[in-house]
C-alpha cells in the first residue's frame, strides 16, 4: 500500500458506525436484524470497510458477501452517516450500490465480481478473506431465499441437510 492508501484505510477502519449516544447502535440493529452475535456483527463491520476500501482501490467492479451486502444495507439506511460522514467526509467520493437486475448474464457477471473481489481481498491484505463472512460462491449466489421474518409471531426451525 501507498502511504496515501495506508492513510485512507486507518481513516475507514476508524470510522465510528456507531452513535455513541444510542441506546441502540448501528452494530445492535446489525445483529438483531441479522440473528447474528454482537462479536460477529463487529467482525462484519470490519469486513465492510475492508470490503470500501478495496472499492475505492479497485479499477473494477467487486460484489461483497452477503454479510458484507447486509452491513451496506444497513448503512446506506442512516443516510447522514453513510452519504455525508462516510462518503463525503472520510472517503471524499461516494459509493452507490448497484443490485443485480436478474438472469444468467448478472449472475455470471457478479459471481466473476465475487472472484475478482476475493482475490484482490487477498493481494491488498495478504490474507484470505474469514470464510464465515466471505464464503464460496457456490455458496455466496445459493442461499439467496431470505424473507424478514417476524420471529415473536414465527417459529424458525432449521432444516435438515
Amino acid at each position: 500500500m501507498t502511504e496515501e492508501q495506508l492513510q485512507l484505510w486507518n481513516e475507514i477502519k476508524g470510522f465510528e458506525i456507531d452513535d455513541a449516544e444510542a441506546s441502540f447502535t448501528f452494530t445492535d440493529r446489525l445483529a438483531r436484524e441479522n440473528g447474528w452475535s454482537i462479536e460477529y456483527a463487529v467482525r462484519t463491520i470490519l469486513e465492510y470497510k475492508k470490503f470500501i476500501f478495496l472499492l475505492t482501490l479497485s479499477d473494477h467492479p467487486l460484489t461483497p458477501s452477503d454479510q458484507v451486502d447486509q452491513v451496506w444495507h444497513l448503512h446506506l439506511l442512516y443516510t447522514q452517516s453513510y452519504w455525508v460522514d462516510f462518503c463525503d467526509t472520510t472517503i471524499k467520493r461516494k459509493i452507490h450500490h448497484n443490485p443485480t437486475k436478474g438472469g444468467d448474464n448478472e449472475k455470471s457477471k457478479f459471481n466473476n465480481w465475487y472472484e475478482k473481489t476475493k482475490t484482490f481481498y487477498q493481494e491488498v491484505f495478504k490474507l484470505e478473506a474469514p470464510n464465515d463472512i466471505w464464503p464460496t460462491s457456490e455458496i455466496r449466489f445459493s442461499e439467496v431465499e431470505f424473507q424478514r421474518v417476524n420471529v415473536k409471531r414465527n417459529w424458525i426451525i432449521k432444516k435438515p441437510f
